[in-house]
């Protein structure tokens, strides 16, 4: 048990790694989950820190032990599989991810996130909030990230500033969901305007299936922010299923309207300035989950769901 309680010290907003894995075997070792490579001549053994560790995708070419499971669940750790590259190898293909049932959470999210969901009004403000929360964090990780700003990405230049303001003043005069769908579209796509432009991507349209760089590090990147999505609903308890945006057709909707709080204004510019490089995927990867860190994106994740969820449980007037 004190080795169980040990591999929780970090907490999972506090855990710096997420693992993509591929053409390998992990397995448990010596009280250690390692993964296996095979070399032409000896077969290597890694060391994966499952106490500092959030999400683990597992890629083509990979198999488990179930004691090596065992031990990350203990670690409180989520496990994917998923297609070449961290996405899956289809549109139709979800990621499955197997996540520790062997523990107690804390209840007291879900129950206040069920206060206000089934309530129209209360889930369309939530919903809201989390659009001006977008906002903010965009405005905020583009004004200091130097990186971005000599790719020529300013918060303050005119097309930007004017996109942000405007679906600033949208998000309030919203009736309805659909309402904020719909906007939401729209900003996204003057966004990646403006990041096509400073980066030369002149004739950049947006295909999920297209083969050009630009496109794959995008999908490659909402993955990632899928998976930090993932962990926080999962460490505080919260189904995937009650959605205050994209709820209407996809059950684990409420990892996307959470992952939309960083997708923007990290993994969208840097997909484009890192196809401009010419990076490879595995230089992207780094680069994205550097940025994460760098800006604390699951630490952000965490404080608007927890923020939500305990302000609609609060006693009338104490919000």
């Amino acid at each position: 048990m004190q080795q169980l309680t040990e591999l929780k010290t970090i907490l999972h907003s506090k855990r710096a790694n997420i693992y993509y894995l591929e053409k390998c075997r992990v397995m448990q070792k010596d009280g250690r989950v390692l993964y296996l490579t095979e070399a032409k001549d000896e077969n290597l053994y890694w060391n994966i820190p499952i106490a500092n560790t959030t999400v683990i995708l597992l890629g083509t070419g990979t198999s488990i032990t179930q004691a090596a499971i065992r031990m990350l669940a203990s670690a409180g750790v989520l496990v994917g599989f998923c297609g070449g590259g961290g996405t899956p190898l289809f549109s139709g293909c979800e990621i499955e991810w197997l996540t520790p049932q062997s523990e107690y959470r804390p209840t007291e999210y879900v129950q206040g996130w069920l206060q206000f969901w089934f309530d129209d009004a209360q889930r369309l403000a939530v919903a809201k909030t989390f659009q001006q929360a977008r906002i903010d964090y965009i405005r905020k990780v583009w004004s200091k990230d130097r990186d971005l700003q000599a790719e020529n990405i300013f918060v303050d230049d005119s097309a930007i500033a004017a996109a942000l303001d405007g679906y600033a003043t949208q998000i309030e005069q919203a009736g309805k969901v659909g309402d904020l769908l719909q906007r939401e579209a729209l900003l996204t796509k003057q966004l990646y305007r403006c990041a096509a432009k400073a980066t030369q991507h002149n004739d950049f349209s947006r295909d999920h299936d297209a083969s050009d760089l630009a496109n794959g590090f995008l999908n490659h990147g909402n993955y990632l922010a899928y998976g930090l999505a993932a962990t926080t609903l999962w460490v505080l308890g919260i189904p995937h299923g009650f959605a205050v945006m994209h709820g209407k057709t996809r059950r684990g909707a409420l990892v996307f309207d959470v992952a939309d709080l960083v997708k923007d204004a990290i993994v969208l510019p840097w997909a484009f300035v890192c196809a401009k490089e010419k990076m490879s995927e595995q230089e992207f990867r780094q680069q994205i989950l550097q940025k994460f860190t760098d800006h604390k994106a699951l630490d952000f994740m965490f404080e608007q769901v927890k923020r939500q969820a305990l302000i609609s449980s609060l006693p009338e007037g104490e919000g």
